[in-house]
């Protein structure tokens, strides 16, 4: 069992493929506990695959996941199931359901994870985080009511209501314009240090992850390329890693922005 290494999640020569099409090649990474962690690259390249083989969604073809000390690839599926509760998934859609008001969204993994059945209990709760998320008094509404910043919102709520250890967030920020991205941005620092979770997030918006991120990896091909501080992949001379932040940004913006994360 490898343990005392420092990280909550623990992912070692993973690889995962498709048919023929071989999406993870020998992944390794370390996701320290209480930090936001990007994992950015090019479309395609297994970003969401990743994180859904890290949670059990998908079983790895090869290689160990680790969540604290628990080696999660060696869990049968009713024991994955229940470790899986520490963990909260934000889907790029927020995935709400649309027959269901915005209290019975978050109201329902309260009932069928939790297994909670206490009407009130679950009313205070479902209220206090639509408080939280500065979204007070919209428990009536339904989701095509909502702006796509308020549904992004809801659904980071819903995944936050069972009270994870770990919070991912696929694409947070896509659809968004540029002000409500980086209130979604705002809420991902919020859930790291003021509810002390550790924040996953698969993002394209690269100034984001080098404002936000303590720790960013890149994904290329399947295989990572870079893994680090904002500030060594500011300095990377990797030409995939080079060429994609030069187009995210100009290079000067890189450091500046790397340099302020790490100040």
């Amino acid at each position: 069992m490898e343990t005392g290494t420092g990280g909550i999640i623990r992912i070692r020569n993973v690889s995962k493929s498709f048919g023929k099409n071989r999406v993870l090649r020998d992944v390794s990474l370390t996701i320290p506990e209480k930090s936001v962690y990007a994992v950015i690259g090019q479309s395609g390249t297994g970003k969401s695959v990743l994180i859904k083989t890290v949670i059990g969604m998908l079983k790895a073809d090869s290689g160990r996941i680790w969540f604290r000390d628990q080696e999660l690839t060696a869990l049968s599926i009713r024991e994955m199931n229940r470790v899986r509760r520490n963990f909260g998934y934000a889907f790029q859609n927020a995935a709400l359901f649309d027959s269901m008001t915005v209290e019975e969204n978050l109201a329902f993994p309260l009932r069928e994870v939790l297994g909670l059945r206490d009407r009130e209990l679950i009313k205070k709760k479902v209220q206090e985080l639509l408080a939280w998320i500065e979204l007070p008094g919209i428990e009536s509404k339904w989701p095509h009511e909502l702006s796509g910043g308020m549904r992004k919102r809801v659904g980071v709520a819903r995944a936050l209501i069972t009270n994870p250890q770990v919070l991912f967030f696929d694409e947070p920020t896509t659809g968004l314009d540029p002000v409500l991205s980086e209130t979604i941005n705002n809420l991902v620092v919020r859930v790291n240090r003021e509810l002390g979770l550790t924040c996953v997030m698969i993002t394209h918006d690269i100034p984001a992850a080098f404002r936000i991120a303590g720790r960013i990896a890149f994904l290329d091909q399947g295989y990572i390329i870079a893994d680090g501080l904002p500030r060594s992949l500011a300095e990377s001379e990797h030409p995939m890693v080079k060429d994609f932040l030069r187009i995210s940004f100009d290079q000067g913006a890189v450091n500046e922005r790397a340099e302020g994360q790490e100040t």
